[in-house]
């Protein structure tokens, strides 16, 4: 299991961050326009699939990646929500690094897998999008949430 997190949103007690590394997250939804949403391990916090980049992948096979590892479900990319790269998003872990916010949001649909919870939530669920909200969650995972709601023309740059 991963270590700990603490997300902290525009705080002015939050820990400066140190590092920056690149994630993928992917709101996968199905035809009744619900969204796959897990409960981290990690934080308890409800989000979309997601995780950081690896070598030798590009973003888009970390999104992938991720989805496959945290949920059991193969997924194809169908479009791209946004940038989320708030300075003022700090994630703190318990082994001592401190990041900023960054992370790409696909958004994304099921092709194929069977749904299983890993080691990095206790709880998957499909969710109807405008529930979804309401969940525990941090701020930035409502943000992206309002945003595949509107159905924007262009991704978010923030």
């Amino acid at each position: 299991m991963s270590s700990r997190r603490t997300d902290y949103y525009n705080d002015p007690d939050a820990p400066e961050a140190t590092r920056i590394v690149p994630g993928a997250q992917v709101l996968v939804t199905d035809d009744d326009g619900q969204v796959l949403l897990q409960r981290r391990a990690d934080s308890g916090n409800w989000s979309a699939p997601g995780g950081t980049m690896d070598i030798g992948e590009t973003l888009a096979q970390t999104a992938v990646r991720e989805v496959r590892e945290e949920t059991g479900l193969d997924v194809e990319i169908t479009g791209l929500l946004g940038l989320y790269t708030d300075p003022k998003h700090v994630i703190a872990y318990s082994d001592g690094e401190v990041r900023q916010e960054f992370v790409v949001a696909f958004t994304g649909r099921v092709t194929g897998g069977e749904l299983q919870i890993s080691d990095e939530s206790t709880e998957l669920r499909w969710v109807p999008l405008d529930e979804a909200p309401s969940l525990p969650m941090h701020e930035t995972g409502r943000l992206r949430l309002r945003h595949l709601a509107e159905r924007r023309a262009t991704p978010y740059l923030g």
